[in-house]
């Protein structure tokens, strides 16, 4: 680590002198040390990167796709965690059946599954109401990757879809 070298006074006369030490500090510890630090942090910031959902969405300016009522299923994103959804499309003509559950493995994801085991190939259509959560969206985002849905989509909510929640008390 350090050394210290001493040197032999000289013989001259009888008064002793003091030894005069001279120091050489071996920075090979320091050395090490610092490009163990260097290695510890570059390896953390690379095994750290975020998560990111990749979304895809159409700039708007496309012609709009029409989506059979058969194959439809709307969920509404309620308040306080809830999903209200219905099967098909509601229209002032033919107002759906509204039912309500939650974000959990028991709720959402069994209706996604249960609707998948019915028809093939759903189209989901997620609306966001005025009292949702972003983390909601985000939720239900996720259920549409591990259900693995083929076909979904964010639409705005309608004034049809108002009045049934309206109508429901929600």
């Amino acid at each position: 680590m350090a050394e210290i070298q001493s040197s032999a006074p000289a013989g001259r006369g009888t008064k002793p002198r003091r030894k005069k030490m001279s120091t050489r500090i071996d920075m090979t510890p320091m050395v090490d040390l610092a490009f163990l630090l260097l290695t510890f942090f570059i390896l953390t910031a690379s095994f750290n990167k975020p998560t990111v959902m990749e979304l895809a969405m159409p700039d708007g300016k496309g012609p709009r796709t029409p989506v059979s009522e058969k194959v439809a299923l709307t969920l509404i994103l309620g308040k306080n965690g809830q999903v209200h959804y219905f099967f098909g499309l509601n229209t002032e003509a033919k107002p759906a059946t509204l039912h309500t559950t939650t974000f959990s493995s028991e709720g959402l994801r069994r209706v996604l599954l249960e609707r998948q085991r019915q028809l093939p190939a759903p189209t989901v259509l997620i609306k966001a109401g005025q009292d949702s959560k972003y983390r909601d969206l985000v939720d239900a985002l996720d259920e549409m990757i591990i259900t693995d849905q083929q076909k979904y989509a964010l639409v705005d909510l309608s004034a049809d879809d108002k009045k049934l929640l309206e109508n429901n008390s929600l």
